[in-house]
């Protein structure tokens, strides 16, 4: 059975860091798109963050280019997210999700993805 476990979240001040982790098991994901949504209250879930996990190759959403950062743990099977300069908007459910498919259009798109972990909370104090 399929698991994508999130971890890493919490409370922290405007400006500061978190590092999100998801833990992949129950197969392999070398071939596979790892992407990161978030999701505020009353909004639409939103794209992150997507890596190829086979050439490492990465895309973000414009709201978080040059903050963060999407890698891969191949020993591990994990994908982090490094979140840095973070503001309040941050604030939101992460969610680590795989797709098979990969191009920039297809990996903004929650229906690109077939399996989801079941999300970690981010808040960003002002």
């Amino acid at each position: 059975q399929v698991q994508l476990v999130e971890s890493g979240g919490g409370l922290v001040q405007a400006g500061g860091s978190l590092r999100l982790s998801c833990g992949a098991s129950g197969r392999t994901f070398s071939s596979y798109t790892m992407g990161w949504f978030r999701q505020a209250p009353g909004k639409e879930r939103e794209f992150v963050a997507a890596l190829r996990w086979s050439t490492g190759n990465t895309y973000y959403a414009d709201s978080v280019k040059g903050r963060f950062t999407i890698s891969r743990d191949n020993a591990k099977n994990t994908v982090s997210l490094q979140m840095n300069s973070l503001k309040p908007e941050d604030s939101a459910v992460y969610f680590c999700a795989a797709s098979s498919v990969w191009s920039t259009i297809s990996v903004i798109t929650t229906t690109a993805y077939t399996y989801w972990g079941q999300g970690t909370q981010v808040t960003v104090s002002s």
